[in-house]
């Protein structure tokens, strides 16, 4: 009777470090069989395992398989198969298994990734405040960030000694700025619960959500969105993409942010009305801070790309070490050992 893992290189394109702390977390209990295939969807689940029909637990990762293939691994308990998506597990294979008794484990909605992302755009959400890339990159070229009060400014009222940051933007400290998240789950919870320590003036929006979602993040509770976005200085949509959330945050709703409003997006910018968005950001009537984008990647021609009100990264947020050890606990905390 044995533990398997096979993993083909399809999933670790998306997670690449995920196989091997699955293999380190079950190596502390026992052997495991470990399977990495050379070449993307090219061996099937029944080729890549020498004795199926010894095999009791089994985590297969991005490997292609058909119900047919799982006909032969007849002494199976437990298993964990995802083939097409490297989200989740296939669904087809899935239902065969539990008819024949076997436990099929699946990722709860904790989201091993949460970390990742909301802590990332808390560090957008500082970089737009301060300009802090601009700065980076300005420092590389000239002095002239060393002495914001040479720069072409008007005083009182503008740039000086120390203090460079844009006064037509919102900026300075988290502390005490009015900040709008709609979308309350994972990702947005972790975001509003960072704000509000800071010292944010945290709202959130998720007719979804229970009111003990509201309390913890330190959120008070907004039943609508166009209430939400009205007094927004720093606004984050951070709401899955899904037919029902495209294009949730309308153009309308861009057009009632306040000017100087930062706008973060850490999610999947096909929330938002990104043509809205760019109208206004590219008017110089609000900032943005963005690691997902309407089209990816950018055309190095984009307006957006190097604007002075803008903070752009390469959807990065989510996806780090931590994320992918995350991702295997989680999965193997559903395993009986």
């Amino acid at each position: 009777m044995t533990r398997t893992i096979v993993v083909d290189p399809l999933f670790e394109d998306v997670w690449p470090h995920a196989a091997n702390y699955l293999r380190e977390h079950w190596e502390q209990t026992g052997a495991v069989s470990f399977t990495r295939l050379p070449d993307e969807r090219t061996t099937s689940l029944s080729e890549a395992v020498s004795n199926p029909q010894e095999v009791t637990k089994l985590i297969a990762l991005g490997v292609k398989a058909t119900p047919k293939d799982l006909e032969q691994f007849t002494s199976l308990k437990e298993a964990f198969v995802m083939t097409d998506s490297m989200y989740g597990i296939d669904e087809e294979i899935a239902s065969v298994l539990e008819e024949r008794g076997v436990t099929v484990h699946d990722h709860t909605d904790e989201g091993f990734w949460s970390e990742s992302v909301s802590e990332f755009g808390l560090a957008l959400t500082i970089d737009g405040l301060r300009r802090i890339p601009q700065k980076h990159a300005a420092m590389t070229k000239s002095h002239a960030p060393w002495d914001p009060e040479e720069l072409d400014n008007e005083v009182p009222g503008a740039n000086g000694h120390q203090f460079a940051d844009p006064p037509e933007f919102v900026n300075g400290t988290l502390a005490g700025k009015r900040v709008r998240v709609a979308g309350i789950g994972n990702i947005g919870s972790r975001y509003a619960a960072a704000a509000d320590f800071l010292g944010a003036e945290v709202t959130a929006y998720d007719p979804y959500a229970d009111e003990p979602c509201f309390h913890l993040s330190g959120s008070a509770r907004c039943h609508s969105l166009e209430e939400l976005v009205a007094d927004a200085e720093v606004f984050v949509p951070t709401v899955p993409l899904t037919d029902a959330t495209r294009g949730l945050i309308t153009s309308d709703l861009i057009h009632s942010l306040p000017t100087g409003c930062l706008v973060v997006l850490i999610t999947r910018a096909g929330v938002c009305d990104m043509d809205a968005i760019r109208e206004r950001v590219l008017a110089g009537e609000i900032a943005l801070a963005a690691d997902v984008w309407d089209e990816e990647p950018l055309p190095l021609d984009d307006s957006l790309l190097g604007h002075q009100n803008v903070v752009h990264t390469p959807h990065i947020a989510g996806r780090t070490d931590d994320a992918n050890r995350r991702w295997a606990e989680m999965l193997i905390a559903h395993f009986s050992g």
